[in-house]
């Protein structure tokens, strides 16, 4: 009995480190990455050998006389793993065409031989970056014709000479797309990622919202922080409503990443996350946009998501729609979401409180 009672209080400390050091685990990884690690989901990926995102495609090529009778496998039979990606120099418009023959008007492509199992609608916000965006659908086509999916592009373009403002471009992206087709993902994606492996799948977790661009080059493949949510992301068109979609009012550099990761523990929810062995992003080199500086009132914003997030976010979208076109890589939306609101000089103050 003693020693029952005197190794109790070791125990119950252990037990207690043991818990928390899992619920770290799983806050900073996500609860599938974590369990997908443990029943060996993923395997060590080597990524000093890579493989062209073009191989084996020709293995999908349509036949116009075969009748699609069965969904596509679960796993996709081409998949390589590790990807061999260049952004040193941009490959033309024309280039990327003729390697993707099968993509139809608006950046829509379905697996021709089989039905796709999910429906994934790629969002990209975008302004003055024509280069970064031609070496994105570079790789980013055949990445997900590799997968299997029945997918669509769409690039929200920001008009005019404003503070850019990505989460509101984003919003109106999810709102344009949903006018095209009942989605089962909707992916986020930042137009300077190129994601480094084709297991990194773009199809979303249906409990919670998933992080995909989990390690980029730029923080040399890990995470900045546990709560980051930048980058790429993934969320369900019912969890993208359930958190009220994305802030409006964030212009210039920095701070809805934080916002939107709040908005989801506000919610009730958690995030999952790619494995940082899996979700590895080359971010193609760049200065700070002219129009896209630090937003430094990005503090004071964060401090009142709690008390706005229902309010600021879909039901609060304005915009002016300038046009809709359906490129032969993408379709292009172009619209006028206003200017930056002029803060009052006291809001500054409220930052070193």
């Amino acid at each position: 009995m003693f020693l029952a009672r005197k190794d109790k209080p070791c125990f119950l400390v252990c037990l207690a480190v043991s818990q928390l050091t899992f619920i770290l685990l799983l806050y900073r990884r996500g609860a599938s990455s974590v369990f997908q690690g443990i029943f060996g989901a993923y395997p060590g990926w080597d990524y000093s050998k890579t493989q062209d995102v073009y191989t084996n495609l020709s293995l999908f090529v349509p036949d116009s006389e075969a009748v699609k009778t069965q969904y596509c496998p679960v796993k996709s039979p081409i998949l390589v793993g590790p990807l061999t990606i260049s952004v040193t120099k941009p490959p033309s418009l024309k280039k990327i065409q003729l390697k993707n023959r099968y993509v139809q008007s608006g950046g829509y492509f379905s697996p021709r031989h089989c039905f796709g199992r999910y429906r994934t609608a790629v969002i990209i916000p975008h302004r003055n970056r024509e280069s970064h965006l031609r070496t994105l659908l570079y790789y980013l086509h055949p990445f997900l014709q590799r997968q299997q999916l029945h997918y669509t592009i769409f690039v929200v373009h920001q008009a005019g000479n404003a503070t850019f403002n990505r989460a509101k471009l984003l919003n109106v992206g999810v709102r344009e797309a949903l006018r095209y087709d009942d989605w089962d993902c909707l992916i986020s994606h930042d137009v300077d990622l190129v994601p480094e492996n084709d297991y990194n799948l773009y199809v979303c977790d249906d409990l919670y919202p998933k992080h995909l661009s989990s390690a980029m080059d730029k923080f040399q493949y890990s995470l900045p922080y546990w709560t980051y949510f930048g980058g790429v992301s993934a969320l369900t068109p019912d969890q993208f409503m359930k958190i009220n979609g994305f802030p409006n009012t964030y212009w210039g550099w920095g701070g809805e990443d934080d916002d939107i990761a709040l908005r989801i523990r506000l919610s009730g929810m958690s995030m999952t996350r790619t494995p940082l062995n899996l979700g590895r992003y080359k971010m193609i080199p760049h200065d700070r946009d002219s129009g896209n500086e630090e937003n430094s009132h990005r503090h004071n914003l964060l401090r009142n998501t709690r008390l706005n997030w229902r309010d600021d976010g879909m039901n609060s979208l304005d915009f002016h729609l300038i046009s809709r076109e359906k490129t032969l890589l993408y379709t292009n939306i172009t619209v006028d979401i206003g200017d930056a609101p002029v803060m009052p000089t006291k809001a500054r103050r409220w930052q070193f409180f």
